[in-house]
């Protein structure tokens, strides 16, 4: 044999040492994938059967709703019974959330597939393939979901939850921050319906807006005023939580960023990148109340980097103005239409949900009859 082919032969030392070494490395990753794969199936069966439970308990109770307090003892009794069968895991609790979770999401199963599910005891509509799964997220979130009385806000909250991996946690933050509230009043009423069906799409400078800002996760203590330094040091050290906060899409770039126009220093306080609108977003911290004067100089800071800093290829800065308190005539007066600079004011405390909830009816039954003249 030639001696330069027999240096790839199998019995070929270094070619044993680079065929192991891909043999380890394939066979932990398809474990890593298949048991990923599992975990999913896992689920899913456990929410199908709750969801099954759910609708059989309610089928019970409404046959029975003529006599007084057959509803309560549906679940009793069932729960003593599956029990006895199985020693644990059905407690009353669990089954009246079963009954709530199919009650919450009761079109989300198509009749033909319940059946199958249930009578035909099949696997067949629950193998791995690329149609979406009916649910998405662990029971824990559902759990949390089932509080959310509004069906158009604990759909956005399920859809958010699922495309960002949101871990249980960060789930009840968002919504005790009410982030479905403060990105709904940044729109209009159609963006608003958008948010229930699509979740929260980043496809334009007013989509990364959010009023208020919160940035409760700083912890800082209540008192009057911060000064600016001890603001952006305290959302330096809590970055990674503040990029949940701002939203999709951001990369940090700098802190107190200089740049030198007509030989004088100016410094942008917080400097992004949203890779989603392919932009800069320049952030400003205002801790008094919005000028005019500040508004002037984020778009100084903007024109600059759109002149100096883009790509031909990317599209035009963002600036955020981070402050106390805004004034909207002011803005409004101050920038021209169309511009992509925004105001938004921040609070170092999570908002009253209740409050913002009724800021938004009001705003959109103020919306909606504007449309009826």
């Amino acid at each position: 044999m030639d001696k330069k082919n027999s240096s790839l032969t199998p019995d070929n030392p270094s070619t044993r040492l680079i065929g192991m070494d891909a043999l380890c490395r394939n066979s932990i990753e398809l474990i890593l994938y298949t048991r990923k794969i599992a975990a999913r199936q896992i689920n899913l069966i456990q929410l199908m059967t709750y969801y099954a439970l759910g609708r059989w308990i309610v089928e019970e109770q409404q046959a029975g709703e003529h006599r007084a307090g057959y509803g309560k003892k549906v679940i009793e009794t069932l729960s003593n019974r599956l029990n006895a069968e199985f020693g644990k895991g059905f407690s009353a609790d669990t089954l009246e959330n079963a009954r709530k979770f199919y009650l919450c999401y009761q079109n989300r199963i198509s009749e033909a597939v319940f059946r199958k599910f249930t009578e035909e005891k099949s696997e067949a509509e629950f193998r791995i393939s690329d149609e979406p799964a009916p649910f998405t997220l662990s029971w824990s979130h559902y759990l949390q979901l089932m509080r959310i009385k509004n069906p158009d806000e604990r759909r956005f909250y399920e859809i958010e939850a699922t495309k960002s991996a949101w871990s249980l946690r960060t789930l009840q933050r968002q919504y005790n921050s009410s982030l479905y509230e403060r990105l709904a009043l940044s729109r209009n009423k159609d963006e608003v319906m958008r948010l229930a069906q699509e979740g929260n799409v980043v496809e334009k400078p007013a989509d990364i807006v959010k009023q208020p800002t919160v940035l409760e996760f700083l912890g800082l203590e209540e008192r009057e005023k911060y000064s600016e330094t001890e603001l952006e040091s305290a959302i330096i050290d809590k970055l990674q939580k503040f990029l949940l906060e701002l939203g999709k899409g951001y990369l940090f770039e700098a802190r107190q960023k200089r740049f030198t126009y007509d030989e004088e220093n100016f410094y942008v306080d917080l400097v992004f990148y949203n890779r989603l609108l392919r932009c800069y977003v320049l952030i400003d911290l205002k801790i008094d109340k919005l000028t005019h004067q500040d508004l002037g100089q984020m778009q100084m800071y903007v024109n600059y980097y759109d002149r100096y800093q883009k790509l031909p290829e990317e599209n035009p800065t963002i600036g955020i103005l981070l402050c106390k308190e805004k004034n909207d005539a002011v803005v409004q007066m101050t920038l021209p239409e169309n511009s992509n600079i925004f105001a938004s004011e921040y609070s170092v405390y999570l908002p009253d949900k209740k409050l913002l909830q009724k800021k938004l009816q009001e705003w959109i039954e103020e919306e909606t009859g504007n449309e009826g003249k």
